[in-house]
């Protein structure tokens, strides 16, 4: 057995995942409790954004309150010389996989899973905020099927412009790319682009910016939709994504609550289809 490694008064069991200037770990306290605890570290004045997106990942966390929303418990600073240096965040520990590295064999019970991230995403806009980052990587289930979203780094208070594109090139929503006001249609687009790869296997083409010039692909009438490439996709689910990507942020779905209620529209058609839940969801 190797020495025990602490970090901030808490034993460090497995490193779970690493970005830019951040490292994420699975961690117990005294009392045997477990947590995710994620460590942000400023080298450089350039490295301020990366601290600043943890400090309002945790803020944004603390005002929410719903199942399927991750949890954060406490923000930890470390300073040299009045300066913050090092940023930790004590989160909720998810065990589960995410819908990137792993889809239910049952289309009803992507169905079902989908639901419940509309569920949270509705919390998220009641209470003031946009995720912002909705793709397959930020939606954690377990052998249970509860569901949480994790990864707030993107989110923001409704009615934010940021100063830069933000977002996943392969979900991003057009008033991203332009730099418009981040509201909660956003969402619902990444949600319905996130829908698109789990449903298809391929990712929705977007705008994206080449050099000076915004290309600007429009998904309506231009992309083959859901039930064109998976015939197993019933033709509520089809069409809710369809809606959710339109170009026009005011011919998407007005609320995730909408979203859910189709969402049941989809479900009612594939239990019709197919009373023994063997359609698949790819």
């Amino acid at each position: 057995m190797g020495r025990t490694h602490e970090i901030m008064g808490y034993k460090v069991m497995a490193t779970l995942g690493q970005g830019a200037k951040s490292t994420i770990y699975a961690v117990e306290d005294k009392k045997h409790n477990v947590y995710a605890l994620k460590r942000v570290i400023k080298e450089g004045p350039q490295d301020q954004r990366f601290v600043d997106q943890a400090i309002l990942e945790h803020q944004i966390a603390t005002k929410l309150d719903h199942p399927t929303i991750r949890k954060s418990f406490k923000l930890i600073r470390q300073r040299k010389v009045l300066r913050t240096t090092e940023i930790y965040v004590l989160m909720e520990l998810v065990d589960g996989m995410t819908l990137e590295q792993h889809r239910p064999e049952s289309m009803e019970d992507l169905c079902l899973i989908l639901q419940k991230v509309a569920d949270g995403l509705s919390a998220f806009h009641e209470a003031g905020f946009v995720h912002a980052d909705i793709k397959p990587n930020n939606l954690m289930v377990d052998d249970k099927m509860r569901v949480k979203i994790i990864d707030f780094g993107q989110s923001c208070p409704i009615g934010t412009v940021k100063p830069r594109i933000q977002g996943t090139p392969d979900y991003i929503a057009p008033e991203q790319v332009k730099r418009r006001q981040i509201v909660p249609p956003t969402d619902v687009y990444n949600f319905g682009a996130t829908m698109y790869w789990l449903l298809t296997d391929r990712h929705l083409p977007n705008i994206l910016p080449k050099g000076d010039v915004t290309v600007e692909l429009r998904p309506e009438g231009n992309v083959p939709t859901p039930r064109e490439v998976n015939p197993q996709v019933p033709p509520a689910l089809s069409s809710l994504v369809m809606s959710c990507v339109r170009y026009d942020i005011t011919e998407r779905p007005t609320s995730m609550s909408q979203v859910h209620q189709r969402l049941g529209m989809a479900i009612s058609q594939l239990r019709k289809q197919d009373p023994a839940g063997a359609s698949r969801a790819g």
